[in-house]
């Protein structure tokens, strides 16, 4: 068993049910942000430019992974896939966006919220959706037609 399999195994035997209802929160979060940067692209594409290694294809790739992987991560199918889409976004949020204006600068709520969000993606990026999920379904699925492994 390689370690990749190792790390899903003791995700899938050691999750608990409360953590469904955050899943879906972040989701849901996440599904909001990419609406978000959909209604304001200028600024979302203004703000990739001021970062001196980003150019406007990283805005379209926050876009992207916003708006496919939060629905992803909400409903809980191909989640630990959709959370390692979101990582590279958020820690770009975290170091280049919004700790330059300080960890502790007055009204940078933002920054903590992308912290809180960029942990919370690296917790379900190992234990994964959870029991009510559609990734549970599918693997009940291959389970009962013997292609589970």
């Amino acid at each position: 068993m390689n370690m990749l399999s190792q790390i899903e195994h003791w995700g899938d035997t050691h999750r608990a049910s409360w953590l469904v209802v955050l899943r879906v929160a972040l989701g849901g979060l996440i599904v909001f942000k990419g609406v978000y940067f959909a209604i304001n692209l200028d600024q979302l594409q203004a703000l990739s430019q001021s970062v001196a290694y980003l150019s406007v294809g990283a805005a379209h790739y926050v876009l992207f992974a916003h708006l496919l992987g939060g629905p992803l991560i909400l409903l809980g199918y191909f989640t630990r896939t959709a959370c390692l889409m979101q990582l590279p976004v958020l820690i770009g949020a975290v170091v280049f966006v919004n700790a330059p204006n300080g960890l502790l600068a007055h009204g940078n709520s933002e920054l903590w919220v992308s912290v809180l969000t960029l942990l919370a993606l690296l917790l379900f990026s190992v234990m994964g959706a959870g029991k009510f999920s559609l990734d549970e379904l599918r693997r009940k699925d291959e389970e009962r037609s013997g292609k589970w492994s």
